[in-house]
Formats: structure tokens, C-alpha cells, sequence
């Protein structure tokens, strides 16, 4: 999954500024490529089928020495720690709810990171992919979430989260922002002109 051009990434900037022209939220956009390396994961599932493998073998008494048995063992070990340090096999590997949890985490990290929490009537709205995970979430400080509840956002989020799986990022983003705006037009309409944070695409 290859991450924004250029041109893309300032569509996304010009979708910003048309929305926020007609409301007082304050919308940042975040794009990480995946939440986390997940190195300890290849190295876990070696280590649990590295001591499953000699086991198994042992249940054939006669075929391999205690010495043999030992090198078998190492050698799953490393040939298992280099082959799951394949990125495809290691998303694999990944339970689902690991890949949500430190998506979710980094999510949360970037609503502070990016000041999203410091606007002047708390009128902050990330909108945040991570895209290995396929994962996306909304996220509003109170000053909207006062004026439009959580459950707002879900068919917004499932809709970009499908776009995702398709290798639609870009367009993703581009109907988010567009339906983000139509509540936010209505519910948090423009008072006075200002831009307090940047409206380009942050790729991390």
C-alpha cells in the first residue's frame, strides 16, 4: 500500500480549507503507513513453534539425539525469526485486536501531538488512517462532541474503512472530509474567520 503523491496529499489540504471556510471546527488529517513494527511478533511465534518443534519430534523416540534435538530447535528458531519478518506474514500473525489497539493508541497520541486539544472553543477533528492496520477513526474534542454524538461518525468511518481495504485512500479521505463537513457546517457553523491549525495531510 504506497502512501499519498504530492498532488494527492494537497487534495486533501483543498478539501480542508473548503470545509473549514463554512465552520469552526478545526480539522487534521494523519496517514501513518502502519501503528507499530510489531518486531517482537516474529520473534514470539518463533519462540513458541521452536519449542513446539523438537517436542513433536520427540514423540518418535530414536530419531534424533538430545545434541540433534537442541540444533533443531535454533535452527527453527532463526530460519522461523527471518521467514515471519516478512511483512505480508507478519500482518498475519498479528491478532486483530493487537492491530486495532496500537492504532487506536497512536490515534490518540496524534489528537495531542497535533494540538488538536488547544483550539480556542475546542473544535478539534482528527481524522486518522493507519493504513497496514486498515484502520480508521474519528476523533472530536468536546466542543463538538457537545453538538454531535459519537454515533455521528460510524457509517462515515465504515465507509473510509471499506475505501482503505480497497487501496482507495485518497478517495477515502477526500468523501470523509466531505461528509465530516456536512455536520460540522450545520452544527458548527462558521462565526469568524481563522485558521489555527495546518489543513495539510500529516504523513508520518
Amino acid at each position: 500500500m504506497a502512501l499519498l503523491s504530492d498532488s494527492e496529499q494537497h487534495q486533501v489540504a483543498e478539501a480542508i480549507n473548503r470545509i473549514e471556510r463554512e465552520t469552526d471546527a478545526e480539522l487534521v488529517t494523519v496517514l501513518a503507513p502502519q501503528a507499530d513494527d510489531y518486531a517482537y511478533i516474529p520473534l514470539l511465534w518463533a519462540g513458541i513453534l521452536a519449542l513446539v518443534v523438537p517436542g513433536a519430534i520427540n514423540y518418535f523416540p530414536g530419531w534424533l539425539s538430545a545434541a540433534e534435538l537442541l540444533l533443531v530447535q535454533w535452527g527453527t528458531f532463526i530460519l522461523l525469526g527471518l521467514l515471519f519478518r516478512m511483512p505480508k506474514i507478519t500482518t498475519r500473525l498479528i491478532p486483530r485486536s493487537v492491530r486495532h489497539w496500537r492504532a487506536s493508541n497512536l490515534a490518540r497520541r496524534q489528537f495531542l501531538e497535533q494540538n488538536l486539544h488547544h483550539t480556542s472553543n475546542e473544535t478539534g477533528v482528527l481524522i486518522f488512517v493507519s493504513e497496514a492496520e486498515r484502520y480508521v477513526e474519528i476523533l472530536v474534542d468536546r466542543g463538538i462532541s457537545k453538538r454531535l454524538k459519537d454515533d455521528t461518525w460510524q457509517s462515515i468511518v465504515a465507509a473510509f474503512t471499506q475505501q482503505v481495504k480497497e487501496g482507495q485512500t485518497l478517495q477515502g479521505f477526500l468523501t470523509c472530509i466531505d461528509s465530516c463537513g456536512e455536520h460540522l457546517k450545520r452544527e458548527v457553523p462558521a462565526t469568524h474567520e481563522r485558521n489555527e491549525l495546518p489543513n495539510r495531510l500529516v504523513v508520518l
